[in-house]
């Protein structure tokens, strides 16, 4: 038999229900990375006597890992499908994660941390990859949909069960990871196999002749990248706005800078597959920056908390269209054997952002004020808006080689 260099996904079984549900219960794992162990992490500071900066890297180690380690997964994904995959990195999640459980110093904490983060990156490259595989049309943006209304419920979920389970021990947070190891058992079961098929042409998956070949990805990727920036400068610096108007209280902190943003990311995300069906990408990209630029407006210029309020909401609405809008446009504007590697690049792309967030915007407000500081971002959301409009063909991908029609954009 001849050695296939890539990988033709079959697309004649058709994805089953339990499929549905696993990818997305999968999905919900990478955005609780950190945020699980976020209520105790002062406990952790002081008992491994660390520093808060040091406390930090518990958090944020496993973006670095992710943002390394992405593109090297969707190699694999591409060259050994979906399913190993994703077993694999669903089972090195749940006991790096779950090693918490036993770490007793911070170096020991920090290392299962660095390979927890590689366990994500698996899990958020295959996730992605299998829905954009199983799915198409109308039914694969509906999909794309409910996938961001799972990873905000998640959001929401998560975070709330490892504050309770923080109550009693600060160890007790990382059991919750654990979860990774019954889910890759279940991938075995459920998950429909990809099937080996031709060579990719013009050989090879390099990330450089990726882009060479789909330019248009350096945009979308740059996309995603801001709207992971935005979303940090949401949870690092609101609640620093919200301490200058007298708000301070913990519940009220997190309804602000957290809750209200996630439950509207569901909402709209039910939503989302109807709005696609009416309106072209660029139309629903602008929307996005737009909904962006006014909740940092308001979030600079309001004076009184329920005013404020609306930022969220507003926030919210836009990453809601446009994290699914860009993760589809990334999946459509390659060919069927580079789908791994085009999205194991958004895992980059977000975690880059997340990283840089606090980098790019914090010397800003520490330099002038935190109302300056969000008035600075809604600028920059302003940029992309006005390129959108400018380069309408930003979001252009050609035909690829699977044959399919283009997306309508």
């Amino acid at each position: 038999m001849t050695r296939a260099t890539g990988h033709s996904w079959s697309q004649t079984t058709p994805a089953r229900a339990s499929t549905l549900a696993l990818l997305l219960i999968a999905s919900t794992l990478v955005v609780m990375t950190g945020s699980v162990v976020a209520p105790v992490l002062e406990v952790i500071r002081s008992d491994l006597e660390v520093s808060g900066t040091e406390a930090g890297l518990i958090v944020t180690a496993h973006s670095l890992a992710i943002a390394v380690s992405s593109p090297l997964m969707g190699k694999l994904t591409d060259r050994l499908g979906v399913r190993p995959l994703l077993a694999a990195g669903l089972a090195l999640y749940g006991i790096a994660g779950g090693a918490g459980l036993l770490a007793a110093s911070y170096p020991a904490l920090i290392a299962s941390r660095l390979f927890f983060g590689i366990g994500a990156a698996a899990v958020f490259s295959t996730t992605t990859t299998a829905l954009l595989i199983f799915y198409q049309g109308q039914l694969k943006d509906r999909v794309m949909g409910w996938r961001t209304t799972a990873t905000s419920v998640g959001g929401m979920v998560w975070p709330l069960l490892g504050g309770a389970l923080g109550g009693h021990s600060w160890h007790a947070p990382f059991a919750i990871y654990l979860v990774g190891i019954p889910l890759a058992i279940a991938t075995l079961a459920v998950l429909p196999p990809a099937r080996p098929g031709r060579k990719t042409p013009s050989g090879g998956h390099g990330l450089a002749q990726l882009l060479m070949h789909n330019p248009a990805l350096l945009s979308v990727y740059g996309m995603l990248m801001a709207s992971a920036v935005f979303m940090y400068v949401v949870i690092i610096f609101v609640p620093q706005r919200l301490a200058t108007l007298g708000v301070h209280e913990p519940f009220l902190v997190a309804i602000y800078s957290v809750t209200t943003c996630s439950a509207t990311m569901s909402l709209v995300g039910l939503a989302y597959g109807r709005l696609r069906a009416r309106l072209r990408y660029r139309t629903l990209l602008r929307l996005a920056a737009a909904a962006w630029i006014i909740a940092f407006v308001v979030m600079g210029t309001a004076s009184q908390p329920p005013i404020l309020l609306a930022a969220p909401v507003l926030f919210g609405m836009g990453q809601a269209l446009a994290i699914p809008l860009l993760t589809s446009l990334v999946g459509a504007s390659v060919a069927p054997q580079q789908r791994g590697s085009a999205t194991s690049m958004i895992g980059t792309a977000v975690c880059t952002g997340q990283f840089l967030s606090p980098l790019l915007i914090g010397p800003v407000i520490a330099a002038t004020s935190v109302t300056t500081g969000f008035l600075i971002t809604a600028g920059i959301a302003c940029l992309i808006l006005v390129a959108l409009k400018v380069r309408p063909s930003v979001l252009e991908h050609r035909k690829t080689t699977s044959g399919r029609d283009r997306s309508r954009v």
